[in-house]
């Protein structure tokens, strides 16, 4: 019999039913404890930054198809999407810290919304470059916010970072599923689905003002390193765990290891040697983490961009009625395997990124190999297929940042979260201009085969 007390496991000692203490006050009062709990609303903050800050990037991309229909490839909405947030995680890293966190998320909050409201309501009839308008507006937003969440985890722990790509994972999922439920089952129009869309972003007003525990912020106060409160100056409080098994960790164990982020404010980005700094430590960045990284970008997203459009089927050997459904259905099993392995650390990790990379890599010469050759039997394969590269994908984003988070210096971590996203976004930069002439070129192929389902994709 394992005596181990439930208070000693982390559990939550809840009475059984049945017994003297198990009436439903109680069973409300320490509910509420637990819900107040400051690790308990790290981990739900941090969940909602991660769903809200991507998930209008992930219902964009969803859309593309409607956005610009079937003659302009669909990686324009892609370059649109991801080219302003790539070159804000490209130099925003320098100088985003001069601004403060609560003036950052209603920044973030306002390019969301209105970037999503001039795309909802451009008229069909009006420029595809005015929509294009808009999710740069959006793209932003999501850029800054990304780089902003990743080092706002320094202050917060592994919880923190796992409860992000947890919530980055669901944005995938949700977003990609959402879109499709509006559109293809409850019949709205795509303009009432992206208006519905745009007042999202509220959510992460709630996040932050109201959930995060933000005394644990501190901005510009102290010079060199402050302990966080909990903390003994000397460090003796800190648990004795190891780092692996720290960033592994969905919840971390009771106690101030939660907590073991440090502030460092030493001389302004402004200074010279104080970017020469930030630049070495970029370039220390690039073999081990940002490399791989890109990689597994540039092969996804050319797949979802420039050959997942021309992976289609006879309408009668697949589950949908019309051309138009394959695209959005590819985007929610690509996102529903994102959200399983972005939410895997606490129990699976990965230490060699270069694996899953090129294992993507593989993906995508298979899918090229097949939208030429048409060699796969059906469409079910090909839905395996795509679900499997969303979960190397995802699996490589989140265990890059644990990594960094195991192996990377105090002093340098936060910067070093911030600058390392920048290669998701430079990724997804080349994949885009890849994208447009891939599919161009794999839809003519087929077309000029006889397989000319991608000129039969009528948008709604």
């Amino acid at each position: 019999m394992n005596s181990r007390s439930a208070s000693s496991s982390g559990l939550l000692p809840l009475p059984l039913p049945g017994t003297p203490s198990s009436s439903w006050r109680l069973y409300r009062a320490r509910v509420s404890a637990f819900l107040r709990d400051p690790n308990t609303s790290v981990v739900v903050a941090f969940w909602l930054f991660g769903l809200i800050n991507n998930i209008l990037y992930v219902l964009l991309l969803t859309a593309a198809q409607d956005l610009v229909g079937p003659s302009i490839p669909k990686a324009l909405v892609l370059l649109a999407d991801v080219m302003p947030s790539f070159l804000t995680k490209l130099v925003a890293p320098y100088f985003i810290h001069l601004v403060p966190y609560s003036i950052r998320i209603l920044v973030f909050v306002a390019l969301s919304s209105g970037g999503m409201l001039l795309v909802a309501l451009t008229p069909n009839t009006q420029s595809v470059g005015l929509k294009m308008v808009g999710v740069i507006i959006a793209s932003l937003s999501s850029g800054g916010g990304e780089l902003s969440f990743l080092g706002l985890t320094h202050y917060y722990g592994v919880s923190s970072l796992a409860a992000w790509g947890s919530g980055t994972g669901a944005a995938g999922l949700i977003g990609a599923g959402l879109y499709v439920l509006m559109t293809d089952w409850l019949g709205m129009s795509v303009k009432n689905s992206l208006l519905i869309s745009a007042l999202m972003p509220g959510i992460m007003l709630l996040s932050f003002f109201v959930i995060l525990p933000r005394d644990r912020i501190k901005q510009n106060t102290i010079k060199g390193y402050e302990p966080l409160p909990g903390l003994d100056r000397d460090g003796s409080a800190e648990r004795d765990i190891e780092p692996s098994a720290a960033s592994s960790a969905l919840l971390p164990e009771p106690g101030p290891s939660s907590v073991t982020a440090y502030h460092h404010t030493t001389s302004s980005p402004l200074d010279k040697s104080s970017f020469w700094t930030n630049l070495r430590r970029a370039k220390s960045l690039f073999w081990p983490y940002m490399l791989p990284l890109l990689l597994v970008y540039v092969a996804e997203y050319t797949i979802n961009q420039g050959v997942a459009p021309t992976l289609l089927f006879p309408l009668e050997q697949s589950p949908f009625s019309e051309y138009r459904s394959f695209y959005p259905f590819y985007g929610f099993l690509y996102q529903l395997g994102v959200f399983i392995s972005r939410s895997s650390t606490p129990w699976i990790r990965i230490h060699h990124l270069y694996f899953p990379s090129l294992l993507q890599v593989g993906n995508l010469v298979l899918l090229t190999l097949h939208a030429l050759l048409n060699f796969i039997p059906s469409v079910y394969l090909i839905f395996l297929v795509i679900f499997w590269e969303g979960l190397l994908g995802g699996a490589v984003y989140v265990n890059t940042f644990a990594e960094i988070m195991d192996n990377v210096a105090v002093e340098d971590r936060e910067f070093s979260l911030g600058a390392t996203s920048v290669s998701d976004s430079g990724g997804i930069c080349i994949a885009g201009f890849i994208g447009m002439a891939m599919e161009v070129w794999l839809c003519d192929w087929q077309v000029q085969r006889g397989r000319d389902y991608c000129r039969r994709v009528e948008v709604s």
